[in-house]
């Protein structure tokens, strides 16, 4: 689900919360060694998500947000934020020439430099994270 977040919206918040639950706590976000990842450059996005990049030759950044049951890719156009809502059942993030993160049939590409190295003890702990959820949460077995 893609959200306008420019202003606070106690709709928009309510939202989030349900689909990915409520904010780590501080201690446990100190536990985690942070739950929020540094900014990165964006590449290439699917083309249901390109209304949301900078049309002119900016560059895009976008950050990644850690929750219980999913996670938050912030962007930012301009003036505008936009938040992606992405519960982790419909989660799945490859590592090709970068990391590439898909769900929703939308996908944002995040590009191989300084910042993608800095983050890859935060892309490790999404994948812990997210490997926590599936055995809590199994998906239906194949027959």
């Amino acid at each position: 689900m893609l959200l306008e977040t420019t202003y606070r919206n106690k709709k928009n918040k309510v939202m989030i919360n349900d689909l990915v639950g409520k904010p780590f706590s501080l201690l446990r976000s100190i536990k985690l060694g942070g739950i929020g990842s540094k900014r990165m450059i964006i590449d290439d996005v699917s083309p249901n998500l390109r209304k949301i990049l900078n049309s002119v030759s900016d560059i895009n950044y976008g950050s990644i947000e850690l929750r219980p049951y999913g996670i938050l890719i912030a962007i930012t156009k301009g003036l505008q934020n936009y938040t992606w809502v992405i519960p982790y059942y419909q989660f799945y993030l490859y590592k090709t020439n970068g990391i590439s993160i898909h769900a929703q049939g939308k996908f944002v590409h995040f590009r191989n430099n300084r910042t993608h190295k800095e983050n890859a003890k935060f892309f490790e702990k999404m994948i812990s994270l997210k490997a926590e959820y599936d055995q809590q949460f199994p998906h239906v077995d194949s027959i």
